[in-house]
């Protein structure tokens, strides 16, 4: 009978596009899977902030009321945990981006993390940790400026720290010290306080 067939219809979980985007994907449409599923591809493939996952849920049309409710779940599980993110983000981003803390915190920031979190994530990169790796990043960019004029190099190394993050004092002392060391007929380098500076150079 056709009223049957209707309220067997009627019975059966909705269906319809699924997190991926998937049209007819046979998955059930309840908004708290949906929004988990999202969160759960997100972090599959990187480590996200919670500002992150909240941004990308209402990107996809996820209701603010049930993002929160997904987000707090994950975060009692373990699964969202902004500081945890943000020390990882100061290690990686050292390690393999060569960033200084200035940049790391403004990255930080932008991806949402409490400024409590961003402090305390930072504050375990010692001054000298710093500098150790904005001497290495100056050495290995050398290597590929043989053929420029002092000046060009030395400008190009300061924009180079200046937009990783590293303050401007350090980056004209290493830059500076660099220089010298590099001096091969003993006369100074050409002394630069680094005004004018472009970064974009």
């Amino acid at each position: 009978m056709v009223g049957a067939g209707r309220r067997d219809t009627e019975r059966r979980p909705a269906t319809g596009t699924d997190a991926s985007g998937d049209p007819g994907a046979g998955r059930p449409t309840d908004p708290l899977a949906v929004a988990r599923e999202i969160c759960l591809r997100q972090l599959a493939t990187r480590a996200r902030s919670r500002t992150e996952l909240a941004t990308t849920l209402r990107r996809r049309g996820v209701a603010d009321d049930v993002a929160a409710a997904v987000l707090d779940r994950l975060a009692a599980v373990g699964l969202v945990d902004d500081a945890a993110f943000a020390a990882a983000f100061v290690s990686s981003a050292r390690s393999q981006r060569g960033l200084g803390r200035q940049a790391i915190a403004a990255e930080l920031r932008r991806r949402g993390v409490q400024p409590a979190m961003v402090e305390a994530a930072t504050a375990v990169v010692a001054a000298q940790d710093e500098e150790a790796t904005a001497r290495d990043l100056v050495r290995r960019r050398l290597r590929s400026m043989d053929r420029l004029p002092e000046q060009a190099r030395t400008r190009r190394l300061l924009a180079m720290l200046m937009r990783r993050g590293y303050p401007p004092e350090l980056a004209i002392r290493v830059v500076r010290e660099q220089a010298s060391a590099d001096t091969d007929d003993g006369e100074p380098p050409t002394t630069w306080d680094g005004g004018d500076l472009d970064p974009s150079v």
